[in-house]
């Protein structure tokens, strides 16, 4: 899948990339340099396709390509295959246990993600959701830091993660964000269909989805440290869940 240079999950080059658009490869996201006016038939397939097309300068690119000549495009591909919500939604109905859902909101660390997946599918989580736009993907990195993981837990890209969330809600799962707002996380009920959700590493869960949570759910912090790292912080709350099920 490589040119000339390149890992192989990467092809670089304007025709290489069309082609692979037009043969339906599993293709994860295209850059390309904004700066170019003549790739516009790169972005329409990527479209068509439901591919992410993110805007690279050309020491990204150059990065990305190892050096191979690049043209202003490079294409990363996908390492596994996304699914819907439905699908993650089908999960617990065919278990006969109650939705228990990971929603990364901007989860942008590649090696974050892949640790995230790693305890979901440990914790017994149905599947992970994330957005289309500033999160990390199913690349390499993730599926090598998520020790296999990721070949399990299903994975679903959305383009909208607030209408997700309504599309959640609309299904009977309670939505608890993790925020230093919150409530202890031991002291919350999370025995019931759960959907949750882990913010970015720099920032948090962002204020439009806060507004969609139903509860807000906290760790406590004792240390002069007030933060922890979003996937070993997703791992605690994970865990929570899975021993309160557990209890009962």
């Amino acid at each position: 899948m490589n040119n000339t240079g390149a890992a192989e999950d990467i092809i670089c080059g304007r025709n290489p990339v069309i082609e692979a658009l037009k043969s339906g490869a599993n293709l994860d996201t295209i850059y390309i340099d904004g700066s170019s006016g003549s790739l516009g038939l790169i972005r329409k397939l990527a479209k068509e396709n439901g591919i992410v097309v993110k805007d690279a300068q050309d020491k990204k690119l150059s990065q990305l390509s190892g050096g191979a000549s690049h043209q202003g495009v490079v294409a990363v591909g996908a390492c596994g295959e996304y699914v819907s919500v439905e699908d993650i939604l089908d999960v617990s109905r065919k278990k006969g246990t109650k939705p228990f859902i990971i929603i990364c909101d901007e989860i942008e660390d590649p090696h974050n993600l892949g640790a995230i997946i790693r305890t979901a599918e440990t914790s017994g989580a149905d599947g992970v959701i994330i957005p289309k736009r500033r999160s990390a993907s199913l690349n390499a990195t993730v599926f090598k830091t998520s020790a296999g993981a990721a070949s399990y837990v299903p994975v679903a890209r959305v383009s909208n993660l607030a209408s997700c969330i309504d599309e959640l809600k609309e299904n009977g799962i309670w939505i608890y964000g993790t925020d230093a707002s919150g409530s202890d996380y031991t002291e919350t009920d999370l025995t019931g269909s759960c959907g949750l959700v882990i913010g970015s590493e720099g920032f948090g869960i962002s204020k439009l989805i806060q507004k969609k949570c139903d509860f807000m759910i906290k760790l406590p912090m004792l240390g002069k440290i007030n933060s922890l790292n979003a996937s070993v912080a997703a791992g605690i709350f994970m865990y929570e869940v899975l021993r309160q099920r557990r209890m009962q």
